[in-house]
């Protein structure tokens, strides 16, 4: 077994559900995958339900873009290590996607701009039905740093940035994920129109640069999608705990809590709390990733 391309991506949280306007954003965060495509079958067992890496060889080939020579799509094969926990909203498929795309870009020594692994990306994810909208905000967020507010309906991917931010400086802040059990479905479309008011006020948020604000609005308005008490339960103890912003990611049913990192006690009281509910390994300690540090370190 011979490892023919590898890629890597990170995970992401969401700002505002691109389902409830048309407008979405998700910002970046240390939560590392890495995705190797393989000559032959690796011993452990891939977990991928959807067809996920399956659809990203397809969108590849409908792309225009070549196999490795004398490969078929069968003759790929993939193993991947993620740190996202899957099906919670953290953004695994966009993720995997984007370091899948990269492996595939290795192994044919192929250049493609970020917007063409993004719309590969995106439409692998849709074609395995992991994604109602496309997942762009998603997707940029797992392949780059920092946040990108996207118009969903956009002609071209270039088209749809519509704003853009470094991020939050990941010094300043402490990320819990309270991950709880996998998600049963994913919402439909319909869905979210009752709720549409609710996404406007988190989108004005972003584009006046209130991002922990955007984050929590949404997430309100996506437990009222879901009809999620428990999660709308948990964001409103994490404030009383200390936190500065809470919310669910995407479609739920993850929680992202957001404490400074000066109030480390409040992360630990939370921390604490939560573990009544859920298992340890399910509450998660993370830190954002940001452009604006990226460039301190490079000084």
């Amino acid at each position: 077994m011979a490892v023919i391309g590898s890629g890597n991506s990170h995970g992401a949280c969401s700002l505002l559900h691109a389902a409830g306007t048309g407008y979405g954003a998700s910002v970046s965060l240390d939560l590392p995958v890495i995705v190797k495509a393989l000559d032959r079958p690796s011993k452990r067992q891939l977990n991928d339900p959807d067809d996920l890496l399956g659809n990203v060889v397809e969108s590849w080939l409908a792309s225009g873009l070549a196999l490795p020579d004398g490969m078929e799509k069968g003759d790929i094969h993939w193993a991947v290590a993620s740190k996202i926990p899957p099906r919670r909203g953290l953004k695994s498929s966009a993720a995997i996607s984007i370091a899948a795309v990269k492996a595939l870009c290795e192994a044919t020594e192929s250049e493609l701009s970020d917007s063409q692994i993004v719309a590969i990306s995106s439409q692998s994810q849709i074609n395995a039905g992991v994604s109602i909208t496309g997942s762009i905000d998603d997707s940029w967020a797992c392949l780059t740093k920092g946040w990108k507010l996207i118009d969903a309906n956009a002609e071209t991917i270039d088209s749809s940035v519509v704003m853009e931010g470094p991020g939050l400086n990941p010094d300043d802040w402490i990320v819990l994920l309270a991950c709880r059990d996998e998600r049963p479905k994913i919402p439909e479309l319909e869905d979210f129109i009752p709720f549409y008011q609710e996404f406007e006020k988190a989108l004005i948020a972003l584009q006046q640069g209130e991002i922990l604000n955007c984050l929590t609005i949404n997430g309100r308005a996506v437990c009222g999608v879901l009809n999620d008490l428990q999660g709308r339960k948990f964001a409103n103890d994490a404030f009383l705990a200390g936190a500065r912003a809470a919310g669910m990611t995407g479609s739920g049913p993850a929680i992202v809590i957001i404490i400074p990192s000066l109030v480390r006690s409040s992360a630990d009281r939370i921390i604490s709390n939560f573990s009544k509910f859920l298992k340890d390994d399910l509450i998660v300690e993370t830190k954002f990733l940001s452009q604006d540090n990226d460039e301190i370190d490079s000084e």
